[in-house]
């Protein structure tokens, strides 16, 4: 057989060769060999029939959790949240250190089925137990020398650093931490990528006097093009939409300057942040779904406690959603799917450098394809603040390929069209 694997009669859309049309797609030890309106299906060992539905390059969710076990509850499996949910590509945000990105490697990108990337961590702690323990990312926590020689010794795995810029922190150590870990991007010429939006409250010993809306205006200073803006949605204080129910004047200047801006969902995105940003022509360059132990319908590892009562619970609001389902979210927030398909391909897999291979669907590239239902009707989507919006589209993941190898999407956190409320 010239062909292991046929994809026949799908809806093939990739945006960096302006594909946007019925094709075939014939793939061979792991490569994509052939598109084309009709390929001979007796050339192929397998057919696989993907009539009436999408088929995108590989998808790269921008903002995953996934270095389970080490992370607490907080990390997720990285297939679960990958390749059994039709993504083929996570980039973990934060999750290893400079100290754990050995076990990072070994038990995460070298163990998984899906091709997995870091933004290392910023703070030595990394994201173990989520961040709950503000203590831990103090200024004393971190250690410039050792992280960049960390990120500059594993370039192959680390593509960008993680640092958050919230309220909590700034109530307590100010823009210093922000100062160390722009340092640290600076050194390595790699992105940065800041969450915005509270996560910790503010200590009664800090200064309570911190406004929330002037936490943009000290980071944006700092960074430089293709840093990464985080959570532009953000329900919480300190992101995007100030106090005034305004988009913040200084994220068109950074947009200006060649800051990146990823939507980061999770459970604090919030569809009021989101029309109000959209209105004001912000329209994000990524989209990551930010799924973790948390905000999702994932048993805790064994042995690890149910609360913490040492600070207050900031990720309330346990959903199923993924990546795909993030994308419906977009949909019916009024943006067109040829816009928002480039957000979940060939943009991230510009802003992590991870090659040409990667995000498209080009001939002799890795065959990494993930395949999606289109289903039309009326569904309500709701966020955690509890405003409803109405979809006439949803899309679902069916399989996605990596490179060559099929896996089903049968996640047991993928959402189900049986459990959405429907619309009249």
């Amino acid at each position: 057989m010239m062909y292991d694997t046929l994809l026949q009669h799908g809806h093939v859309i990739d945006p960096t060769q302006q594909l946007d049309g019925v094709m075939d797609i014939a793939i061979k030890d792991g490569k994509i060999v052939a598109i084309a309106p009709q390929i001979d299906a007796n050339l192929a060992s397998q057919t696989l029939q993907v009539r009436e539905k999408l088929v995108l390059p590989g998808l790269i969710d921008t903002h995953a959790h996934v270095f389970d076990l080490v992370t607490g509850r907080f990390g997720v499996d990285a297939d679960l949240s990958g390749v059994y949910s039709g993504v083929t590509t996570l980039i973990d945000q934060g999750g290893p250190s400079c100290i754990t990105l050995p076990a990072f490697r070994r038990y995460v990108v070298e163990s998984k089925k899906s091709k997995v990337v870091a933004f290392l961590s910023s703070y030595l702690v990394g994201g173990l137990e989520g961040h709950y323990y503000p203590s831990l990312y103090k200024p004393d926590c971190l250690d410039v020398d050792a992280t960049v020689k960390s990120a500059m010794a594993n370039r192959d795995i680390v593509k960008g650093l993680k640092a958050h810029a919230e309220l909590g922190g700034f109530a307590r150590w100010g823009v210093k931490v922000m100062e160390l870990c722009a340092e640290i991007a600076t050194q390595t010429k790699l992105p940065l990528y800041i969450h915005f939006g509270q996560l910790w409250p503010v200590p009664y010993d800090g200064d309570q006097s911190v406004d929330a809306d002037t936490i943009l205006e000290q980071v944006v200073d700092l960074l430089k093009p293709g840093d990464i803006l985080a959570h532009p949605f953000t329900r919480h204080p300190g992101g995007f939409v100030n106090r005034k129910g305004q988009v913040h004047p200084i994220v068109k200047e950074a947009m200006a300057r060649g800051l990146k801006i990823d939507v980061g969902h999770g459970s604090h995105f919030s569809f009021n942040m989101a029309r109000i940003s959209l209105d004001a022509g912000i329209v994000p360059d990524t989209l990551g779904a930010d799924l973790h132990g948390y905000n999702s319908h994932i048993p805790k590892p064994a042995g690890t406690p149910d609360e913490h009562s040492d600070t207050e619970h900031m990720f309330a609001g346990s959903v199923k959603f993924s990546l795909v389902s993030t994308m419906t979210t977009m949909l019916a927030l009024g943006l067109k799917l040829q816009d928002i398909i480039p957000m979940v391909t060939s943009a991230p897999a510009a802003m992590a450098g991870l090659g040409e291979e990667v995000g498209c669907l080009k001939v002799s590239s890795t065959a990494d394809i993930t395949v999606l239902n289109d289903h039309r009707g009326k569904w309500w989507l709701k966020d955690n603040e509890g405003t409803r919006v109405k979809a006439d589209r949803l899309l679902s993941p069916d399989f996605c390929l990596r490179q060559g190898i099929y896996y089903p999407a049968n996640a047991n956190i993928l959402p189900q069209l049986s459990e959405l409320e429907m619309a009249a």
